[in-house]
């Protein structure tokens, strides 16, 4: 079993928004920041769901709250942002967990770009637009992280995902090329890759052989336990299954090899 390391960014009485908190990891970031002391605002789309957030992170930090906000409105979300510096004087932790998943084919309207328009504004632009919001005051302080959650199919890419991955893949690219400009400030930015996650979106239909190999299947109180060790530390991504790691690099070496290995494994 993993020994637990010791946080390396102290969360007591730090203002930390969390998106997309009404269930699955977003919930789970929230509670478990709130249990280290955090004084969290949880935002998302679904109200009763956010009512009950709200109860159970307040039995642990009693100025935490819940706020509705639908991210993929980019004006809509700044506002809300700018109203929690304004509220709380500042926020310290944004993680960008929201996301959806890929689109029902069937949904695309006259234009098929309709439904990938849709997912790169909940996963992409409204984390873009989360970061750039919060990251002048953090960066005034010289304090501050910002956690993005991307996946694993971001860095290797498989059929049946093109607008999911896409989005994922581009809010890789723009962590990784903005935590340059930020080195030495005293903000980190962060790439979270969960693995593989049973939730509403992740969990898919069948038995347990539909299921993707062990190595890569994490729980949300593990993936929520890593990110609380990890944060504030030098490295831009946090893995939650390492293994995952191999797969860019066997793409690139052998990449034939790899391609028809990807075919078996979504085909079975």
């Amino acid at each position: 079993m993993r020994r637990a390391r010791a946080p390396i960014f102290d969360t007591r009485d730090r203002v930390a928004v969390v998106t997309g908190a009404s269930s699955g990891l977003g919930r789970r970031f929230a509670v478990d920041l709130a249990a280290s002391g955090a004084q969290v605002v949880g935002l998302a789309r679904r109200g009763d769901l956010l009512a009950e957030l709200q109860t159970e992170m307040r039995a642990r930090s009693p100025r935490s709250r819940t706020q509705v906000c639908d991210v993929s409105d980019i004006v809509e979300f700044r506002s809300v942002l700018a109203d929690i510096e304004a509220t709380d004087g500042h926020i310290d932790v944004l993680i960008n967990n929201a996301g959806i998943g890929e689109p029902d084919p069937s949904s695309a309207g006259a234009d098929p770009l309709d439904p990938y328009r849709a997912v790169f504004e909940t996963n992409f632009f409204a984390a873009v637009a989360g970061t750039l919001a919060v990251l002048p005051g953090m960066q005034a302080r010289g304090r501050g992280v910002i956690v993005n959650v991307s996946s694993d199919i971001a860095r290797a890419p498989g059929p049946g995902e093109p607008a999911y991955g896409a989005s994922k893949a581009a809010l890789s690219a723009f962590t990784e090329a903005v935590s340059f400009d930020v080195d030495g400030s005293g903000v980190h930015l962060h790439l979270l890759y969960p693995g593989w996650v049973p939730t509403a979106m992740g969990q898919p239909a069948g038995s347990d052989a539909d299921l993707p190999p062990k190595a890569v299947r994490r729980t949300e109180a593990q993936v929520s336990k890593l990110l609380l060790e990890r944060i504030g530390a030098p490295n831009v991504d946090i893995d939650a299954a390492p293994i995952a790691r191999l797969a860019p690099v066997s793409r690139a070496l052998f990449p034939r090899l790899y391609r028809r290995g990807v075919r078996r494994a979504t085909q079975s």
